[in-house]
């Protein structure tokens, strides 16, 4: 579905720290948008109280003061065929969509002339884990330069600028420059062990220094921002809380792909919703899914996500991770509706009913 235009909020350019929390993720921060202030614990009847918490984060994306690099391949074969080669894994979040996104842009040709070989180590270079929120960063910029290699190398076959157009034939390349058209016959080029003609190589490696043994340096390239709100509902006699809505407002850098920027806040939303309130893990006692609790579709509240965009410079179009970003606010935002509403901090996750209703008996004492 189209992205609404009011939940991409653009920063005030006057005050941004490159690289950094700028103005528009401040602004975020400062609850202006999504829940609107409530009097501290007022009763929506006898037992139940409502509150609003605020949550705020950041987070290092890739892995701490150490090399975590990533390299891609787009190759071009006598037929035409484009091929991005990723080593990338897609596990569920939509890395594969991002990273063809990325080598169709950093080429310079439509999504739909883009063919993708993903997770095979025969043919796969190591494009690193998915995890440490480092795929569309690290990945990201390896595609993109990738790309814009193979680019480089077909304008100068061509003797074209920077600003011509690329498309491809059956065997054959053209290349469009105002009102010039080069045609160039793939089969007469030199072919590779692999069956290219042409082939494109990316490689990055976030800039990140040692930490000192003050534990101080440059341990991540960038870092995720946010801030969340939550707006909750708890039984004071029963100790049970209801998540009502929440309001999520994350600096990304830029948004490769909006909805699933909105996705990534939606699951994160749910998994820092398990945390609060619901998962934990007891041996001997939780170890199914019968016991071991966990969200479902009836637990998630009304969120409303809002995307900020404040380009990193080293990003692939200013680009950064939103995976575990994404979960990192929503607890402690229901915490602090949890104390507005009943006086309580808590102190353990999960605040399950009977940890919540002892610590409201405690604290009337």
């Amino acid at each position: 579905m189209p992205f609404a235009k009011d939940r991409r909020q653009q920063p005030d350019k006057s005050s941004i720290v490159p690289g950094s929390i700028s103005a528009s993720t401040r602004y975020a921060m400062t609850g202006r948008h999504g829940v609107q202030k409530r009097t501290p614990t007022t009763a929506t009847n006898k037992t139940r109280r409502r509150g609003v918490g605020v949550g705020c984060m950041w987070y290092g994306c890739g892995n701490t003061s150490i090399a975590n690099p990533s390299t891609m391949h787009i190759g071009l074969t006598a037929d035409g065929t484009v091929t991005l080669y990723s080593g990338a894994q897609d596990i569920g979040q939509g890395t594969n969509t991002t990273m063809m996104q990325a080598a169709a842009d950093g080429l310079g040709i439509a999504l739909n002339q883009l063919n993708l070989v993903w997770g095979d180590t025969d043919l796969t270079a190591d494009a690193g884990k998915s995890s440490a929120s480092r795929q569309a960063y690290v990945s990201g910029n390896a595609v993109k330069l990738a790309g814009e290699d193979l680019r480089g190398q077909i304008l100068r076959l061509a003797n074209v600028g920077e600003n011509a157009s690329i498309d491809f034939g059956a065997g054959t390349l053209i290349v469009r420059e105002g009102d010039t058209a080069r045609e160039i016959d793939l089969t007469s080029l030199p072919k590779t062990e692999n069956g290219e003609v042409l082939r494109g190589e990316g490689y990055f490696d976030p800039p990140t220094e040692p930490l000192d043994e003050n534990g101080q340096g440059k341990p991540y390239g960038t870092y995720g921002f946010a801030a969340q709100i939550a707006d909750v509902e708890v039984d004071v006699e029963l100790g049970t809380v209801k998540v009502l809505r929440i309001a999520a407002a994350h600096d990304v850098g830029q948004a490769l792909n909006p909805q699933q920027v909105e996705g990534q806040i939606h699951g994160g939303v749910a998994q820092g919703l398990g945390l609060a309130l619901m998962e934990e893990y007891i041996p001997g006692r939780t170890e199914n899914l019968h016991d071991y609790l966990m969200p479902t579709i009836g637990d998630i509240p009304e969120i409303k996500t809002y995307i900020i965009e404040d380009p990193e410079p080293t990003g692939p179009w200013g680009a950064k991770g939103i995976g575990e970003p994404a979960l990192c606010a929503t607890a402690p935002a229901i915490f602090g509706g949890i104390y507005q509403a009943t006086g309580v901090r808590v102190t353990q996750a999960p605040c399950t009913p009977d940890r919540l209703r002892a610590a409201i008996l405690r604290n009337k004492a």
